[in-house]
């Protein structure tokens, strides 16, 4: 079906839109990160959709929350005796983390409505923006899911349920960052030229996803509080306890040595990777927006790797941390939109 006019002029407020959701999710992953650090995702032990937006309004609904939290394991064996208010401090965060979800449902659904009953959106596009939204509210069902893995035996979340959470969140981010920027730049539908080098920047974007979620591992099992140096790990390039647990399988998932071991080793290959699709690209001489997204790339890839060894050296402090969270967002952020710039860049002006 063809475009109407009305809708190709809307492109540019379309993506404007979807530019602002991808800002609120990408501030509802540092506030995640943070309430993972700071040991506040258990303190709401119920999950409601509706009545949950609305904050304990009185002392007797706080000493309820309250007494709901004692009744769970990381109160009983890890903050037995914390007062009201430090049970507040903690309920906050978490408070915080399911509004900011609620927050992005309307931000995105109300929009939506709005462009569609206006006829501002190509027919295309519809089933796409009408999936992202039901992934939107699957994710907030996962993070129920998440929260009452640690409910009933365990003293935190599920550090499987923690990087599932984190991931569908980076898929919905990356997949509205992919459909606002064609919007965005009057390329839609997409063209379907593909510069040499676009695989090897998608191989790098997955590559930078697979990171983040190691990272997740990392955050998950608090392995960031150990082997505080750089570049050895107790002394050696390969710690003695990589790989030992048993069984051995299990280890990049459950053990804080191998997890930590595979995050910096990952990081490593990832560094080498956007090197090399950098220095490709200027020998094939690309130019304009892919060059200007390359240059971009290799910037926040130091940034990231500058960051993390510092929240590592200083033993994870929360600030360091969630410069690092956003860290992540951003190389997301920019493998995404360098992977767009080389789809439509011009052919390689250069012999490759």
């Amino acid at each position: 079906m063809t475009s109407t006019p009305r809708q190709i002029a809307s492109r540019r407020t379309l993506a404007l839109w979807l530019f602002a959701v991808c800002g609120l999710i990408a501030i509802m992953v540092v506030v995640g990160g943070l309430t993972r650090l700071t040991d506040s995702g258990l303190s709401i032990t119920s999950w409601k959709p509706i009545h949950g937006a609305l904050p304990p309004l009185s002392d007797a609904e706080w000493q309820e929350e309250f007494d709901a939290y004692r009744q769970i394991p990381q109160y009983q064996l890890v903050n037995k005796g914390m007062s009201l208010d430090e049970f507040k401090a903690i309920f906050w965060w978490e408070w915080s983390h399911r509004n900011l979800g609620r927050l992005i449902g309307f931000a995105f659904l109300v929009p939506f409505l709005i462009f569609l009953a206006r006829g501002q959106i190509e027919r295309a596009l519809i089933p796409r923006l009408a999936v992202l939204f039901v992934l939107g509210g699957l994710q907030g069902a996962l993070g129920w899911f998440m929260v009452a893995s640690g409910l009933t035996e365990r003293t935190s979340v599920s550090q499987y349920r923690l990087v599932a959470h984190l991931g569908l969140a980076l898929v919905i981010y990356a997949a509205i960052l992919w459909t606002a920027l064609p919007l965005w730049r009057s390329e839609w539908p997409m063209r379907t030229v593909q510069h040499p080098l676009f695989r090897a920047a998608l191989a790098v974007l997955a590559l930078i996803l697979f990171q983040i979620l190691l990272g997740g591992f990392v955050a998950g099992l608090d392995a960031g509080l150990t082997y505080n140096t750089w570049p050895l790990m107790d002394g050696k390039f390969i710690p003695d306890g990589a790989y030992a647990y048993a069984p051995f399988w299990l280890a990049p998932f459950e053990d804080v040595t191998t997890v930590q071991f595979n995050h910096r080793i990952v990081a490593y290959i990832l560094t080498a990777g956007v090197i090399a699709l950098w220095i490709a690209g200027r020998r094939q001489g690309i130019s304009g927006f892919a060059a200007v997204t390359s240059n971009a790339l290799l910037g926040v890839l130091a940034f990231q790797v500058l960051i993390g060894i510092w929240t590592l050296l200083e033993v994870v402090p929360i600030w360091l941390a969630a410069l690092h969270q956003f860290g992540a967002v951003a190389i997301l952020t920019a493998g995404v939109v360098h992977v767009f710039a080389l789809r439509a860049a011009p052919l390689p002006t250069k012999p490759m």
